[in-house]
């Protein structure tokens, strides 16, 4: 497969350098219309929409790394001399509408650039079609831009809006379905209406894809949309939105699917770092990182962030690790730079951080032990563990899966990761296996806040309290967004 890299945005319409797609004249040489008037102008369009999830502020860092850092599984190190000082506002909660998370902006333009995409093609399908694109090849292409678009909702969403069931009617985002002009000034939709533009979005782009489609002639298939992707993306949106039976039912079919396994106890420390996930294992969407995207996030990426020859911003805390019973793989410790690869949290070599525990999931791509510049690392954004929590979870609240019972898909879970099996299971438990296995994958703020839950947090740095109602469960707006659209309004508690 040919790699490719992401090297300019014209407009809103976000481009690939794929080669496969370029056309005789040079790309900046075109005007968006031009850009979009066939189908390797839009088809390109729609490879480089994912440029921007590489982003320093989504999935190349701040996204996950900022949520573990507000939930108490990560934390500043204790040496305060010892990090860059980049990511303390999330770790001290110190937001406000001038030091928020930036993901607002990098969101909306994906949704933008999807959105000139679509318009493109609505009313134009038999003059883009050929004997060499077909309707399948549109109704693909459809799908993959529908999926951006309710993915980059969902994750603005969630960041700046509350999503515990209580606020349906409550603010949510704004929902741009169409091109907008630079003098526009959307308002803000509902939570309900947010909810049902994002889950009419991926079925629409469910409906559309075909089930064998897998976009060509990118460096890493897994990090594009697939109906699969689409289906388990499905699955997350519907346990957000408590619509537990359709939960259940999506993250079923992907776990029926046959093309993914659970990664076994021996098989799980090693998995992290790989260039590509190509093993056949849990990997069902990732965001691929690598310093030739333009939008990577390079120094400032998660393997540096996370590293104690590097940056060092983001370590472990004594809350997570210490979650994991003797002999399961998830709280295996050791040594960076000793026994890289069997361990899931390290302490770094020359002990210069003084005995730190330090995630080891963003290792990155076999390139050595980061000094001077940092190695890259991609994002898992969804993986075949999570089918099998969101299944328990949603069976536990009430969703019926025939054969299948909570404590039957908590216990798959804890088989392939060495440790015990339990006898019974409530939501509580499963929502501790949730942080337990997807710790430093960016969820457990989010699962505290769709749940109402609440943070009491200690450590050798500070002590943090946020109780169910607090503001911190929707983020303030970037002031830079309210300030040029008058009719976007703020989250409570940050005008002051």
């Amino acid at each position: 497969m040919k790699k490719y890299i992401v090297f300019a945005l014209a407009a809103v319409v976000a481009f690939s350098s794929c080669k496969d797609f370029l056309v005789e004249e040079p790309i900046m040489s075109q005007s968006t219309e031009l850009t979009l008037s066939d189908f390797n102008g839009l088809n390109k369009s729609v490879a480089g929409a994912y440029g921007p999830l590489v982003d320093v502020s989504w999935y190349g860092a701040n996204f996950v790394l900022n949520s573990e850092l507000r939930s108490g599984n990560a934390m500043n190190p204790v040496n305060s001399s010892f990090t860059s000082g980049r990511l303390t506002t999330a770790y001290k909660m110190t937001y406000d509408p001038s030091s928020t998370e930036g993901i607002w902006g990098s969101a909306y333009y994906v949704i933008s650039a999807v959105n000139n995409v679509l318009n493109a093609i609505e009313g134009n399908e038999e003059n883009l079609m050929s004997s060499f694109v077909t309707e399948d090849d549109l109704n693909n292409l459809k799908g993959e831009a529908l999926a951006l678009r309710a993915f980059a909702h969902f994750d603005v969403l969630r960041t700046y809006c509350r999503t515990d069931g209580k606020t349906a009617q409550e603010l949510g985002v704004p929902v741009i379905t169409t091109p907008q002009l630079p003098t526009d000034m959307p308002a803000r939709n509902t939570v309900a209406e947010s909810f049902n533009q994002i889950i009419t979005d991926l079925l629409d782009a469910e409906k559309l894809m075909a089930d064998d489609y897998v976009r060509g002639d990118v460096a890493d298939e897994k990090a594009t949309f697939t109906k699969n992707a689409v289906r388990a993306l499905l699955s997350r949106v519907y346990l957000y939105n408590k619509e537990y039976q359709k939960a259940a039912d999506y993250a079923t079919k992907v776990i029926d699917c046959g093309d993914y396994k659970l990664w076994t106890a021996a098989e799980y420390p090693s998995v992290w770092g790989k260039d590509v996930a190509s093993d056949g294992g849990e990997v069902i969407f990732e965001v691929y990182g690598k310093q030739a995207n333009d939008y990577d996030a390079y120094w400032e990426g998660p393997s540096h962030m996370t590293n104690p020859l590097g940056y060092a911003d983001c370590a472990a805390t004594a809350d997570i690790v210490n979650l994991f019973e003797s002999g399961d793989v998830r709280g295996t410790t050791g040594v960076r730079g000793t026994d890289d690869g069997k361990v899931l949290f390290c302490t770094d070599k020359d002990e210069a951080s003084g005995g730190q525990m330090w995630t080891m999931k963003y290792y990155g791509k076999g390139e050595g032990n980061v000094t001077s510049t940092p190695d890259v690392s991609n994002t898992i954004v969804i993986r075949l563990s999570e089918m099998y929590l969101n299944r328990a979870e949603a069976i536990a609240n009430g969703a019926q899966i025939s054969g299948v019972t909570a404590l039957q898909d908590i216990n798959t879970i804890r088989k392939n990761r060495g440790a015990s099996t339990l006898g019974a299971v409530g939501v509580d438990l499963i929502l501790k296996e949730r942080r337990m296995e997807l710790n430093f994958e960016g969820h457990y703020w989010f699962d505290l806040a769709r749940t109402g839950g609440s943070i009491n947090y200690e450590d050798a740095v500070l002590k943090r309290t946020v109780p169910a109602d607090s503001k911190f469960w929707a983020l303030p707006i970037p002031k830079s967004q309210t300030d040029v659209d008058a009719n976007l309004v703020q989250n409570p508690g940050y005008n002051d």
